[in-house]
Parts: structure tokens; C-alpha cells; sequence
């Protein structure tokens, strides 16, 4: 018998329910936390549990009879280093990936280029689904044209003819019906905001549209094992937008940072079911696209070849990847009761705490001076790592004795201005051997931040 569809808004805060949708939800008082939430019951009859014992047996996989574990092993490439190793080694079948960003940041861009990647380094045409909610067939050619262009492949063009597939539609019962008729070899979705499905009455983009669309895409990845990538915007506060329980339901969070103005773009997994959750990948924009940076240490070193003052060489982790990147220091007296203490990618709290060691431990007068830090590279530095040379830059800047050359400072600072190990430090020294480094300065070395000043 056919299925009646009806639809409730659920309260999300203590899930009492309603026939329509209100402002304000009377059992909490909570305003603006209904969302509209499918009902599937069978027209004219009650639901039961009780299912026969055929039913039941179908319900239940032995450990021996999954064919999948197998599958599930292995890998299917995107042949761009970067993201393969933010996924983990690569796609897996049946995955979904929620990727987001800022506007303009890149993440179209990206999954272009991973198409483009896939059809060149493969000797067969899969098949695979660009469902164009945002964009354009067009404007996405016009993208697809700009980076043939530097394409090395000849007979790419001729791949994209077989195997690409724009799919326009913006229903996600039709797009899911193409997949189980088609079953093509990878779904992009861009974006998830702008999928819709008529038996909600929300608008697209609306917290009941994205959970229903994004659970019917994940439920078809599963059941024909398709990876689909779902693009997802982001609010102001720079969280994926949409329902938290979106990113509880997908294998795989990936974030892309950057300024749009600068050339870094860092990819980050936040949540990875078949790999590590802290990995990140470094791109460089140009014009045609982005460029994998498979060295982005050299990238971030400026200062290398000369000695100067105010600038220090610290060792970062990015996942399970060390990065030497630059702080710099700018100290200035100041004209104000109450000097000012600015950090751009560097908390202004941790400033604030760093020149108060500094002042306290070190003997160094920094109550009438500006001190300004900078992080290379459009890095957010918030491990306690940096710290060291952190402390450092400012003395540096504020003595203008210059720091020597091939030197990396690796500590956390305490209160009482003890120098304290980190973690993953064997993999951080090896690191910088291998930049060429030669001179580490670490907890092994110095016990206390006065002992760094005066040797330095």
C-alpha cells in the first residue's frame, strides 16, 4: 500500500512536537528551535514491530558473509597529493564528505581540479555526477576551460565528453533516482544548501531542507557504495552551516582557510571515519587554480638568509605534519596609559601573558611599549609550542639585537618562566635537520626563558 507522507515540526531543544510551526515552543519557551521533520506511516495502518522470522533473518549479517570489509580496504585515489592525504589515503566506497568555506575560498575550484585529476591519471572513464545547484553547466565550463589550458593530458578533453555529467536538478529525489539508475563512480554536490525536496515545505538552505536532502544522499552513497562530496556554506562565525547533527552524519568533515586575498589555502579534516582527524593540506592559489605546496616549509621562511631582528623560526604541527614557520615582533614605545598588545593569527590573551613573563622573569621593560606579533603564512598559532619563540621575537625586537641564523625555538613558556617539552618533538627536530637547521633551542637545552635572553 502506498506510504502517506506527513510532515511535524520538532522542538530541538526538548523534542516536543507540533502541527504547525510557531515561533516559540510552549513546553520549553525556547523561540525558534521547531524544525519541520518527515513522518513515513502506512495510509490507513498502524506500525508494527512484529516481522516474521524470514524478515527478521534478512535483517542480520554474519561477520563471515560481508563481502564489504574487502572493499572498504581500498582506496579509491583523487590523485591531488593533498587531498588524499586529508582523506586518509583516498576515497572510500560509500563515503560522503562534507567540504566547507568561505565564499570564494576555493572549494569548487577544488573539486574541479580533483575531476580533472581522476579522468587524467586513469586508464578507464569512470562515471561521475557534477549536480549544479549554485552554478551553471556554463560557468562551470568556463572553469573546466581555464584549467585545460595548463593541462598536460592531451586527451582529457575527450575523458570529460565520457565521463562528466551535469546534473541541473535541484530535487533530491530525482538526483538520488539518477545515482540508483546511473550509479555513477562519484557524486559532487554543490551545494547541499541549495538541494531541496518537495515534501518539506521549508525553503532550500533551511536546518529540516539540509538534514532530509543530505540523509537521502548518504543513504544512497551507502547502499550503491558511491562517494559523494556534499559543498556546505558557512555562517559568520565560521561554523559549517546548517544542523550540527549534519556533521554527525557524514564520515567526513573537511574545512578550507585562507584569506581570499593571499595565496594560502589550508585544507583541514575535522572528522575522518577512515582516517586521522587532525591532517591538513596546503594549497597556493594562481590563476587557473590551485597548486599543491608539497614543501610548505620553505614557503613560510622569509628571513632566512640574513640575520635579523624581531623575527624567530618556530616549529608547528599541522596533523601529524611539522611546519617551520616564522613569527614576527614589532615593539615600539607607546603614547598610551595603557600600551596596546595586537596579534594577527595569535590570540592577543597569550601576548598579554607572554610580555608579562617577559617582564616579570626577564627583567625586560615592556610596560611602556606596543607590542605587535604576526604569524607567516596567514597561520592561527594556538599551540602552546610557539611560545618560545614567541617570547623571543618580542625580546629580539625590543634589544634589536639580531636572532642568528638557522636557529628553531621549541618550548611552551610557563607562568614561573620555565621552558617546558612538547609533544612530538623528535618529529619536530627532524624537521628543522632537514630545512637545514642546525641550532635548536628547546627545554633540553635551556631550563628557563632568562637563561634564552641572556644567550641570545
Amino acid at each position: 500500500m502506498a506510504k502517506a507522507l506527513k510532515t511535524q515540526f520538532v522542538c530541538q531543544n526538548c523534542g516536543a512536537s507540533y502541527a504547525k510551526w510557531q515561533g516559540q515552543c510552549t513546553e520549553c519557551q525556547q523561540w525558534n528551535t521547531l524544525v519541520e521533520e518527515m513522518l513515513s506511516q502506512k495510509a490507513g495502518q498502524k506500525t508494527s514491530t512484529n516481522l516474521s522470522k524470514a524478515a527478521l533473518g534478512k535483517k542480520m549479517i554474519n561477520f563471515s558473509q560481508v563481502e564489504r570489509l574487502s572493499e572498504a580496504k581500498q582506496r579509491f585515489f583523487t590523485k591531488i597529493g593533498e587531498l588524499d592525504r586529508v582523506l586518509g589515503g583516498g576515497l572510500v566506497t560509500g563515503m560522503t564528505i562534507l567540504i566547507g568555506g568561505e565564499p570564494g575560498i576555493g572549494k569548487s575550484t577544488l573539486l574541479t581540479q580533483m575531476v580533472l585529476a581522476i579522468l587524467a591519471k586513469n586508464t578507464n572513464s569512470p562515471n561521475i555526477f557534477y549536480v549544479c545547484g549554485e552554478e551553471s553547466p556554463n560557468q562551470i565550463s568556463l572553469r573546466i576551460e581555464r584549467m585545460l589550458k595548463h593541462s598536460k593530458s592531451k586527451n582529457l578533453r575527450e575523458k570529460l565528453n565520457q565521463s562528466l555529467q551535469f546534473v541541473t536538478s535541484s530535487d533530491v529525489d530525482e538526483i538520488t533516482a539518477l545515482m540508483a539508475s546511473k550509479k555513477p563512480n562519484l557524486v559532487i554536490v554543490d551545494s547541499i544548501q541549495s538541494i531541496t525536496t518537495s515534501d518539506l515545505t521549508g525553503a532550500s538552505g533551511s536546518v529540516g531542507q539540509i538534514r532530509e536532502c543530505s540523509s537521502r544522499f548518504i543513504d544512497q552513497a551507502k547502499a550503491y557504495g558511491i562517494p559523494v562530496f556534499l559543498v556546505g556554506h558557512i555562517t559568520k562565525d565560521g561554523a559549517i552551516a546548517g544542523p550540527k547533527i549534519l556533521e554527525h552524519m557524514v564520515d567526513t568533515v573537511l574545512l578550507m582557510e585562507g584569506e581570499r586575498s593571499g595565496q594560502l589555502r589550508i585544507l583541514r579534516s575535522l572528522k575522518n571515519r577512515f582516517g586521522a582527524s587532525d591532517e591538513v593540506g596546503i594549497f597556493q592559489a594562481v590563476d587557473w587554480g590551485l597548486n599543491e605546496v608539497s614543501n610548505p616549509s620553505e614557503l613560510f621562511l622569509e628571513n632566512q638568509k640574513v640575520a635579523v631582528s624581531g623575527a624567530a623560526t618556530i616549529c608547528v604541527m599541522e596533523g601529524t605534519r611539522p611546519l617551520l614557520t616564522e613569527v614576527q615582533a614589532l615593539v615600539v614605545s607607546s603614547h598610551l596609559a595603557m600600551p596596546r598588545r595586537v596579534g594577527r593569527g595569535i590570540d592577543i590573551s597569550r601576548i598579554q601573558v607572554l610580555a608579562a613573563v617577559l617582564q616579570k622573569h626577564a627583567r625586560l621593560a615592556l610596560s611602556n611599549y606596543d607590542v605587535f606579533v604576526s604569524a607567516a603564512g596567514g597561520f592561527k598559532l594556538s599551540e602552546p609550542a610557539v611560545d618560545l619563540g614567541l617570547d623571543v621575537a618580542i625580546a629580539s625586537s625590543l634589544s634589536g639585537k639580531k636572532i642568528p641564523q638557522k636557529t628553531v625555538f621549541i618550548g611552551e613558556i610557563g607562568l614561573l618562566g620555565e621552558i617546558r617539552q612538547v609533544a612530538y618533538f623528535d618529529r619536530r627536530v627532524k624537521e628543522a635537520k632537514r630545512l637545514g637547521f642546525t641550532k635548536i633551542i628547546s627545554a633540553k637545552s635551556h631550563r628557563h626563558i632568562s637563561q634564552v635572553i641572556k644567550a641570545l
